[in-house]
């Protein structure tokens, strides 16, 4: 249970598999009612989750670079009468890391920044009535969307696709000042999922436990938080 032992209303945006499966699980083991999202309905890991916890978790198909298709989910949850404590959106592809911006096709390129950068920020501004106003809303970047430690050059266009998602959520902050609200930019590390490799420093298990104690400890910290999994302050 979380620390103010009422469940919380969770909504994860891309969570059939990786790190927003993980989370997914982790609010389901702190007793919390949480609706998750995918992109087709064979997603073995939701299914497994459901099937373990049947009265916390429900499954919403969703594709985030379908606006049409983020405007029905709305619908269903206005029409549900659901508020929402925390949604957290988890979204993240890569062109080839050793492209160059200027070896990247146009297609590519557009397709990366489609994926973790604009769509996220339609899903966030579409479902932002949804949340309560002492509620959250976070974002999954990467610390590879630091201006600040990019000191080597690599990996551009996923670099600037979460460069540009940090810019566009501490737009809309500012936007929207409600100051009951907190809002999330999180680093969770270099982790072995399909995006990550199997090179990478730490596995799912090292990271999301942490992480999400970090999203717990800071709920209700109200303004704009940029944090790692460590909950070290990540420079902009």
């Amino acid at each position: 249970m979380n620390a103010t032992n009422t469940p919380l209303n969770v909504l994860i945006i891309g969570a059939s598999r990786g790190l927003g499966l993980a989370i997914v699980e982790q609010y389901l083991l702190r007793g919390d009612q949480v609706i998750a999202t995918a992109r087709s309905a064979n997603s073995p890991g939701l299914l497994a989750l459901q099937k373990d916890f049947p009265e916390q978790l429900r499954i919403e198909l969703l594709d985030i670079t379908h606006p049409q298709q983020v405007a029905a989910l709305k619908k269903r949850l206005v029409n549900a009468e659901v508020t929402l404590d925390f949604l957290f959106v988890n979204a993240g592809v890569t062109n080839e890391p050793t492209q160059t911006i200027a070896d990247v096709s146009t297609e590519d390129f557009n397709w990366v920044m489609l994926t973790n950068t604009l769509s996220p920020m339609r899903v966030i501004d579409a479902l932002q009535d949804v949340v309560a106003e002492n509620g959250s809303i976070g974002v999954m970047s990467s610390g590879q969307g630091s201006i600040t430690n990019n000191s080597n050059g690599l990996r551009d266009v996923y670099r600037a696709s979460k460069a540009a998602l940090n810019m566009l959520m501490k737009g809309f902050v500012a936007r929207h000042p409600l100051p009951t609200r907190t809002f999330f930019i999180m680093a969770p590390g270099w982790v072995k999922t399909d995006l990550g490799g199997e090179d990478a420093r730490y596995t799912v298990k090292e990271t999301i436990p942490k992480l999400v104690n970090t999203l717990e400890l800071h709920r209700g910290e109200t303004g704009l938080h940029y944090l790692d999994f460590q909950d070290q302050r990540v420079p902009w």
